[in-house]
């Protein structure tokens, strides 16, 4: 008998959700089938040429090599520059450093300044891996449930009495994953002048900054002021907003004490992230920022489609949701389908069931809201084409139609 035995941490630990919908997807389409899938949070536009001939010339250069741990002097500077130019933010290259996706950042940051007896506190839905993240960090996640009501923010009061003496950190996703919530100006405020007051600091991930549409306002939690930016850590990076999600560039900016623990955090776990992804990086923050805008405005279009076809089914089938101010998710409420029949006289009790029946039944994948922290719902990202969105919504159309 074996005696490999697993750590008491990873024992606990549940795989990406999104990613096994994924994979459930392909074992399917394996078997020939056409699937129409919405698990996967990724552009489906290809890198921006620019950035893929400064990757070609990254290599031809002999920039193949190991970089320093926390990234090269160039893309630090240039997301510096970025900030500048965008938000009107301050940095230096010593507060930012680089890493291997925004995931990756993530979890520098969590292990770097949380451990056991610390509380961090998560806003309700969540993206997949925050809460995991936490306890693998050996800290405990505090889950703070929103409302669809509420467009799935937060309060100031919620923030506020939730708060212990154990609170370390805010995890804020702003937009959000995976209910497309962006978060009010005012509202953003209220919670850094909490955050001020009581002293926490706020994890921001700002990975889907670029992709706001009208109506909402994207606002750098580290923009309220001094005061703030001393206690805020940004994470962000390039996969969504130049479709690099394979280059794996991430970063966070903070403090230099709390970049300089983490970069020694990296140095012993990972090394550099990929030096000619470093440099196509900063092609991408340096070069022309036209293919960000005409991806957004693609994304637009395809909300609002996704959106006017949705509506009716408040009435007809009792779904219900709240648009979407940012990324590219649509995250609806599901549960008046819990327990009546659906196409085939197929019965669900939950939405992880629905989602199953979904995929074996109109072969359409979407992920479930329970992975999420919100049972009854279920997310479907828009990152694809119309034609492939019609036939998705159409599908689940009938499926729930029965």
């Amino acid at each position: 008998m074996s005696s490999i035995r697993l750590s008491p941490a990873l024992q606990k630990l549940k795989p990406s959700a999104t990613l096994a919908a994924a994979a459930k997807a392909k074992e399917l389409k394996a078997k020939g089938i056409n699937v129409l899938d919405f698990t996967l949070g990724e552009p489906d536009f290809i890198t921006p040429e620019n950035v893929r001939l400064a990757a070609t010339a990254a290599m031809n250069a002999g920039h193949t090599h190991y970089t320093a741990s926390g990234g090269i002097v160039e893309l630090k500077q240039a997301v510096c520059a970025a900030y500048q130019r965008d938000y009107g933010l301050q940095f230096k290259p010593a507060q930012v450093l680089i890493s291997c996706g925004a995931k990756h950042s993530i979890h520098n940051v969590l292990s770097s300044l949380c451990g056991p007896g610390d509380e961090v506190i998560i806003p309700a839905p969540y993206w997949v891996s925050y809460s995991a993240l936490v306890e693998l960090a050996g800290a405990t996640p505090v889950i703070i449930d929103t409302t669809e009501a509420s467009g799935f923010c937060m309060s100031a009061e919620q923030f506020k009495a939730a708060i212990t003496p154990k609170t370390r950190l805010l995890m804020l996703n702003n937009p959000s994953n995976p209910t497309g919530c962006a978060y009010p100006v005012a509202l953003l405020e209220a919670l850094a002048r909490i955050a001020v007051e009581k002293d926490i600091l706020v994890l921001s991930d700002e990975i889907y900054e670029k992709l706001i549409y009208p109506g909402a306002e994207f606002r750098s939690f580290a923009s309220f002021g001094p005061d703030v930016a001393e206690r805020t850590i940004i994470v962000s990076g390039v996969s969504k907003a130049y479709a690099m999600t394979g280059w794996r560039i991430g970063w966070t900016i903070g403090p230099v004490d709390v970049i300089k623990a983490m970069d020694n955090l990296q140095s012993q776990e990972t090394s550099n992230p990929c030096s000619i992804s470093q440099y196509a990086a900063v092609e991408a923050l340096n070069g022309p920022q036209d293919s960000v805008e005409a991806m957004r405005v693609e994304f637009e279009k395809r909300r609002d489609y996704v959106m006017e076809r949705m509506r009716p089914w408040k009435s007809r089938f009792g779904i219900t949701f709240a648009e979407p101010g940012g990324a590219f998710y649509a995250f609806f409420n599901v549960s008046s389908c819990f327990g009546r029949p659906l196409a085939g006289g197929t019965k669900v009790a939950d939405a992880s069931e629905f989602c199953t029946a979904l995929l074996e039944k109109a072969h359409v994948a979407l992920v479930t809201g329970d992975a999420f922290g919100a049972p009854g719902y279920v997310r479907l990202s828009f990152a694809t084409g119309l034609e492939q969105l019609k036939a998705g919504l159409d599908a689940i159309e009938a499926f729930i139609a029965g």
